[in-house]
């Protein structure tokens, strides 16, 4: 007869931690995914043991470990994560791996090295509410390590969870003196709920059956958010963040923990036969439970009506006191022409991929909905922020004449309307580079103060503000912008604008580090590395400067400071200049 394992109780600090998306990973690359698992296993095994950690129960991609003290787990799980976000520098975002960790102390009981009890559960569960990269602990943890700890804790609040009774009271844990923002935008810290109803409008299913009809659908999610946005009381993500989830298969109470949302809605779209058909379903992400869905379907010319009713249906649902006349200020200048908004929807799919081509592309496309209507002030503003777009990269061939005319099509979509804050905040950083620099804020100010829920033009009012010497007013903006959108894919030209403030400011530690979040988001940006090597050049660090300089002038091999001066007409240029120097980039 085989003799019984024993079984010993004992209070410790539980650290449970699992693959964000295992089952996805494994299913796109088997191999590739436990070659790079079995990677990131060998570090997160060697901080748990650094720490004075044991790991006692394994399953394909969790790990559970016990440690002695619950400040050796917390800072076992902060390290972890900085190291394992690390990992994933270089990497496409469906090739990365993410762990989720959650910690709790609690009595558990021990068999056999393994732990179990309801202390695990509760890990465990902890685990599941951290977001890809992050770190959740409960609040007996929190009592113990907030005051040993140099970490940030962010409150979530008591979280009710799966098969336990009461809710547990949950903190999300990060290093202190991490940009909050920079967080966000790496999923590795849940965010903070705002103080008004918040929303994110995730992509909406094409069920027209043609693949070709995506853009439509596409079209139609920017135009609700854009119209949602409009409301001051409402608190709306950015289209960018929103579209990362574009093509997945979600877990609505994740999305609204990455994206610090309260309501998430969803939908599909239809046309056919020149008709169309939205749905839209609204959905409480902190609980999931539905509380609104209908279904709006009209002839193909009623379809702004449509979009304005799905619109009111949501802010009604989740805001009753709004009054009338902001829905009615929300609705913003139509095309006279259905075929110039199909051409503009097209053009701005275009745009989105941020490449030259992409631009070229959305620019012919633009230039063709406007001849179709002459008054199209949204489709002559974007033209306006591809010609920015153009010059910012050094894509245009005579940056003079590209700047005149991106000035004739802001001013264009400004005498239009007036009080289109998109329309707006183009014309303030078209203004910039005219050198009117009174006028320039006073545009982007507009634009911010009408929508203070658009992170384009926060970001445009970043790079205004930038441009024209007052770099901190300019980091505020960009702070601002990255919690809009905070998973944006172009989240890395925020993280540029943060890094060449901060050269401005002379501050070249928070410069670099901001060129290398940047970098972990885009290695094809040759603004990021230039950004880099100036930070570098300054902190005296010769080797790495170069380094950076390596791979910008592959991405940018003709550049030379005086042209790069010329087209990019800032003040306070003088700290850039010196660093490009120092950097050793040709004059």
């Amino acid at each position: 007869m085989a003799k019984p394992i024993d079984t010993e109780r004992r209070l410790v600090a539980i650290f449970a931690a699992d693959v964000e998306g295992y089952t996805r990973l494994m299913g796109a690359d088997e191999v590739g995914t436990m070659r790079d698992l079995t990677q990131r296993r060998r570090t997160l095994d060697g901080l748990i043991a650094s720490h004075r950690g044991r790991i006692a129960n394994t399953a394909g991609d969790s790990v559970l470990a016990e440690f002695g003290s619950a400040v050796d787990a917390v800072r076992c799980a902060v390290e972890a994560q900085e190291a394992l976000t690390e990992a994933n520098g270089g990497l496409s975002p469906d090739r990365q791996i993410n762990f989720r960790i959650g910690v709790h102390v609690g009595d558990v009981m021990i068999r056999g090295g393994d732990l179990f009890g309801d202390a695990v559960n509760v890990a465990a569960r902890l685990q599941t509410l951290a977001s890809a990269g992050g770190t959740c602990i409960s609040g007996v943890t929190h009592a113990q390590v907030r005051k040993l700890l140099p970490y940030a804790f962010v409150d979530l609040g008591p979280q009710q969870v799966k098969n336990l009774e009461e809710p547990i009271q949950t903190f999300a844990v990060t290093a202190k003196g991490s940009s909050p923002n920079a967080a966000s935008s790496n999923a590795s810290v849940p965010l903070t709920l705002p103080d008004k109803p918040s929303i994110a409008v995730l992509p909406f299913q094409n069920m027209s059956g043609d693949p070709e009809q995506e853009y439509f659908a596409d079209g139609m999610v920017e135009e609700i958010t854009t119209a949602l946005s409009r409301f001051k009381a409402l608190f709306v993500i950015a289209r960018n963040s929103s579209f990362t989830y574009k093509g997945r298969a979600v877990d609505i109470k994740q999305v609204g923990r990455e994206l610090g949302v309260r309501y998430i809605l969803e939908g599909s779209v239809r046309k056919a036969s020149g008709r169309v058909r939205i749905t839209g379903q609204l959905i409480d992400a902190a609980i999931g439970s539905h509380l609104w869905a209908d279904r709006f379907e009209g002839d193909l010319r009623d379809v702004f009506a449509l979009q304005d009713q799905m619109t009111e249906s949501v802010v009604s649902a989740i805001a009753p006191r709004l009054l009338q006349a902001e829905i009615e200020l929300a609705t913003r200048r139509r095309p006279d022409n259905l075929s110039a908004y199909d051409i503009y929807l097209r053009a701005a799919a275009r745009l989105y991929s941020y490449t030259r081509e992409g631009s070229t592309e959305a620019l012919q496309l633009l230039y063709r909905a406007l001849e179709i209507d002459p008054r199209y002030g949204v489709a002559a503003s974007l033209a306006a922020s591809c010609h920015l777009h153009n010059i910012s990269h050094g894509w245009a061939v005579d940056p003079k004449s590209t700047i005149e005319e991106a000035t004739r099509l802001s001013r264009l979509a400004l005498n239009v309307d007036e009080n289109d804050p998109e329309a707006l905040a183009i014309a303030g950083r078209v203004t910039a580079f005219s050198g009117d620099i009174d006028a320039a804020i006073e545009l982007v100010d507009r634009a911010v103060a009408l929508n203070p829920n658009s992170a384009n033009a926060w970001n445009r009012r970043g790079l205004t503000y930038r441009h024209v010497g007052q770099p901190d007013e300019a980091l505020r903006s960009f702070e601002r912008a990255i919690r809009l959108s905070p998973v944006d894919p172009w989240i890395f030209l925020m993280f540029t604008g943060m890094g060449i403030a901060f050269i401005d400011l002379q501050r070249f530690d928070e410069a670099a580090a901001f060129a290398r979040k940047a970098l972990r988001k885009n290695q094809v940006s040759s603004m990021v590395y230039r950004c880099l090597a100036v930070a570098l050049a300054h902190l005296g660090r010769e080797a790495e400067a170069k380094e950076a300089v390596t791979h910008m002038l592959q991405l940018e091999p003709n550049f030379r400071i005086a042209e790069w001066v010329a087209r990019t007409s800032s003040s306070k240029l003088e700290v850039f200049i010196e660093g490009l120097r120092k950097a050793g980039l040709p004059e």
